[in-house]
């Protein structure tokens, strides 16, 4: 069951600096929960890689919690370099289906013809979190998007947090917090998937 916007839980404020590696006992790179997690991060990035938004869907929990804070430039002295309240994104499973199903009509402008999109994902961390199942996972993802007939990259640089939680074949995405690099977008639109 979905929650609504007011009922957020602490845990969903705009940084979510979940800090795997502080916060909870690291996963090492050579615990097969570690490969399990890579794996499940290049099988994702593959999906919406190809556009097979569907599928990827399948990798979504029902209480999703789906975000992206607009990155503010701040001094050091400021706070945290995101606004408390804008985002690019701030999603939950059911406004996903829809953005999901919207795309694939005649009414998604913006994505027809689709982006060519290439995400490279990079630098995973993870950590066991309670309930058992659970990790804390940060990664890196570089996403290069062409669109048309331009021949340049829009280059799109994050860090992405999320929770994943382990199911019988694989794992869900509970929560995605996405930290972009640049304050400002060099991209025409931002209607594909991190």
């Amino acid at each position: 069951m979905s929650r609504s916007r007011t009922q957020r839980t602490e845990m969903d404020g705009v940084l979510g600096a979940l800090g795997p590696a502080r916060t909870w006992p690291r996963v090492g790179s050579g615990d097969p929960a570690y490969h399990d997690i890579a794996d499940f991060l290049v099988d994702e990035a593959l999906l919406l890689d190809h556009n097979q938004i569907e599928e990827w869907q399948a990798f979504l929990a029902e209480d999703l919690v789906y975000r992206m804070p607009v990155r503010r430039t701040v001094y050091r002295d400021q706070g945290p370099g995101f606004d408390p309240v804008m985002g690019h994104f701030d999603e939950d499973y059911e406004t996903m289906t829809a953005r999901i199903r919207r795309l694939r009509s005649n009414a998604a402008w913006a994505e027809d013809p689709p982006s060519r999109v290439r995400r490279f994902v990079s630098n995973i961390t993870a950590a066991a979190m309670e309930p058992p199942g659970e990790f804390a996972v940060t990664s890196y993802v570089l996403a290069l998007r062409s669109q048309w007939t331009k021949s340049e990259f829009d280059i799109v640089s994050m860090e992405r947090h999320d929770v994943l939680r382990r199911n019988e074949t694989s794992f869900k995405i509970a929560r995605r917090i996405i930290y972009l690099d640049q304050s400002t977008l060099d991209t025409s639109t931002i209607s594909v998937f991190f």
